[in-house]
């Protein structure tokens, strides 16, 4: 099959090796055309006519130009859904009712903002009065999917699911040129902070203890040692019981003898069984 560019077996060795360092992603050989897809719009957008090329100029670019962040938006995956995986809310909700403090959340992997609102919602309606107090911080390292999941406007068909009494509570109806979308309601979307993050960073903006980490089908675009890297870095900011909810196919156990199964693919800190 003739390829608009030229896509060698170099270029894809050493896309995997970049985006490995800077985001952590294992690209397995199975990627190779998912990768050549999606950039290949941005050799378009370039006007560049092979990926040697594109290379040459992401390897010559400054660490922190906005070049590297649009190759990392492209090679990452955001597929969501509101309350996807719905077995993980419910146990969200009996956790946080028993707290006497201030909830605090963490979606690791925000994307398009289903899940940190679908925990929004989930902690509204699980606290009541006290849902004022409590919130969200939702992070992604792609940057597109933020200013999305900030806006928080969605299709009909995305919300096709939901219940109508939660439609009516948390959504407001578009009108107008917005008519068959809605929008995040002030008071929710209030509950939620957006900011950008790659796991891979030094340092992390979540610093005080959180009573649950949403961590969802992020860990298996990793190998071994850098999920084993993150679940240690996760240990110091879960307090004493709290909850990691992990992606279905995903099993943190496995991966750190320090979680300990608590429910399907929900986890907890086993500070007993700790060396």
């Amino acid at each position: 099959m003739n390829s608009e560019f030229l896509f060698t077996d170099h270029d894809f060795s050493k896309i995997r090796t970049l985006i490995h360092r800077r985001a952590g992603i294992a690209l397995g050989e199975q990627k190779r055309q998912m990768v050549y897809s999606r950039l290949s719009r941005r050799l378009r957008e370039l006007r560049l006519p092979e990926f040697s090329r594109y290379l040459e100029l992401l390897e010559s670019s400054h660490h922190d130009h906005e070049e590297w962040q649009v190759f990392i938006n492209s090679l990452t995956t955001n597929l969501t859904s509101f309350f996807r995986e719905a077995h993980h809310f419910p146990v969200l909700a009996e956790h946080v009712k028993r707290s006497r403090q201030p909830v605090t959340v963490w979606c690791a992997a925000a994307s398009t903002g289903e899940e940190p609102y679908s925990i929004a919602i989930t902690l509204a309606e699980a606290l009541g009065e006290r849902a004022g107090s409590a919130r969200v911080i939702a992070t992604d390292i792609d940057t597109a999917v933020l200013a999305k999941a900030s806006a928080g406007v969605f299709t009909q068909e995305q919300v096709a699911r939901l219940p109508a009494e939660r439609l009516r509570r948390f959504f407001n109806k578009g009108t107008g040129s917005n008519a068959g979308k809605v929008r995040v309601r002030p008071e929710l979307a209030a509950m939620v902070k957006f900011e950008r993050l790659n796991l891979l960073d030094p340092v992390w903006p979540v610093k005080e203890p959180v009573d649950a980490i949403f961590c969802r089908n992020v860990m298996i675009y990793f190998d071994k040692p850098t999920q084993k890297r993150i679940l240690d870095r996760f240990e110091p900011l879960l307090k004493p019981g709290a909850l990691l909810f992990a992606g279905h196919s995903e099993n943190a156990s496995l991966v750190s003898p320090n979680f300990r199964t608590t429910g399907q693919t929900v986890y907890e800190l086993d500070r007993k069984g700790r060396a």
